[in-house]
């Protein structure tokens, strides 16, 4: 049976490359009863998580994101077609013909992001043809570590392999999965989720001008301690207006300081112009988003200062101020839609008894907020009496230990 070598499996999943390799030989064995005549090659691409950096991308700023141990895989080969037939277990079966995404529709789900990348591709002077695929993934849905993201990765990774000759860059990779999102999708999607789906590892992303990124030598496991994705529950909300508002807010106050992002303007500008602005803008909140902003994005940098320092106390002290800022300045932790349900809230506050009783760890809110994830940092050796105290609230399934690894989107070599 063809599976990735067992030193890829362990370069990639470390001490879990046992399971892993049971992944892989059940994703060959779905993928040759659904086309018996090919044989695959194989692909991965994880969830992510942000470390810090809660909603800066948008207005220019900074963020420390990673890769998580939670993938999406694919098996897949070309079928000397113009048809790209994917079956994504859990999502269904899909068609598109690559020549003409136009002719698939929009707001459908995993169709639509199939078309919107194949036409960034053919827009921008790509190659794609015709592939069969068998994707499976263990990334949670709709709670804030990139399921999307995670997806649209290995089948840019899946391209870049089978028709591109590993040309395309990270970035190619992102553009492709954002114009998916914004223009099949109607998703106002930022470039950070794919980014760090596809490059892998701790990384420094910065927004300003074109998208970069670097790789920082980060780890909790480094220092001892575990990181905990714990899945509320998603919201019964429609969420679409509340993730709107945050960076269009932000640029209302950046426009009331002539600017057109706030990265492009300062904290200082605004303290200077307050009662302008105040006047100019009429939404505190939005003024209290943008505080946030300007102390969010020096915290993402004074946090690459601490960790080429190794101090580890001021890393974890830095996260906590980040989420204390989530909660109170960019206020992401339910939705005003339906204020009664705030399980984000909820889960913070049950943490927080648990480590206080502890007197060590953090916790804050995970990636977009409204609704769905938190993330706590806490010593290995509470990690499972907190496993077991939230599994009692949240059950066991939505209580992710995890870890954040070193591969990004990528193919796994036999």
């Amino acid at each position: 049976m063809s599976t990735p070598r067992l030193d890829v499996l362990k370069e990639v999943y470390g001490d879990d490359f046992e399971r892993a390799k049971r992944r892989f030989e059940d994703i060959y064995e779905k993928f040759k009863k659904e086309f018996p005549d090919s044989e695959p090659e194989f692909f991965t691409a994880p969830g992510r998580t942000e470390i810090i950096g809660n909603h800066t991308d948008h207005n220019g700023g900074h963020v420390i994101a990673g890769s998580i141990s939670l993938d999406s895989i694919g098996a897949a080969a070309p079928n000397g077609t113009n048809t790209l037939h994917l079956f994504n277990e859990g999502y269904g079966e899909f068609s598109i013909d690559v020549t003409r995404p136009e002719d698939f529709p929009k707001e459908s789900g995993t169709i639509s992001l199939l078309a919107g990348m194949t036409e960034y591709l053919n827009k921008n002077g790509f190659k794609i043809g015709g592939f069969d695929v068998y994707v499976t993934t263990e990334v949670i849905s709709s709670a804030g570590v990139s399921s999307s993201a995670s997806f649209e990765m290995l089948l840019m990774a899946i391209i870049n392999h089978l028709f591109n000759d590993g040309n395309l860059s990270f970035s190619d990779y992102a553009k492709a999965g954002q114009y998916a999102e914004n223009v099949y999708w109607n998703k106002a999607s930022g470039l950070m989720d794919q980014m760090a789906c596809a490059v892998g590892g701790p990384i420094l992303l910065s927004f300003k001008d074109e998208i970069t990124y670097e790789k920082i030598p980060f780890g909790f496991g480094d220092y001892g301690y575990d990181m905990v994705i714990i899945n509320t529950g998603k919201g019964h909300a429609d969420l679409s207006e509340d993730y709107s508002a945050v960076p269009n807010e932000m640029k209302a106050v950046a426009k009331a300081l002539g600017a057109d992002r706030l990265c492009n303007t300062s904290l200082e500008d605004l303290i200077a112009n307050m009662n302008d602005v105040v006047k100019k803008v009429d939404n505190d909140r939005a003024i209290l988003r943008a505080i946030h902003y300007f102390t969010e994005d020096r915290r993402v940098l004074d946090m690459v200062d601490a960790v080429s320092k190794k101090d580890f106390e001021t890393i974890l002290s830095l996260i906590k101020e980040s989420g204390i800022s989530s909660y109170d300045q960019l206020q992401n932790v339910f939705t005003n839609a339906n204020p009664t349900e705030q399980k984000i809230t909820l889960a913070l506050a049950i943490t927080r008894l648990f480590l206080e009783k502890k007197g060590r760890g953090i916790c804050r809110v995970h990636g977009g907020g409204f609704a769905g994830v938190i993330q706590t940092i806490l010593p290995h050796e509470d990690l499972d009496e907190y496993v077991k105290y939230m599994s009692e609230y949240f059950g066991k399934e939505n209580v992710y230990p995890m870890n954040v690894r070193a591969v990004g989107a990528a193919h796994l070599e036999k």
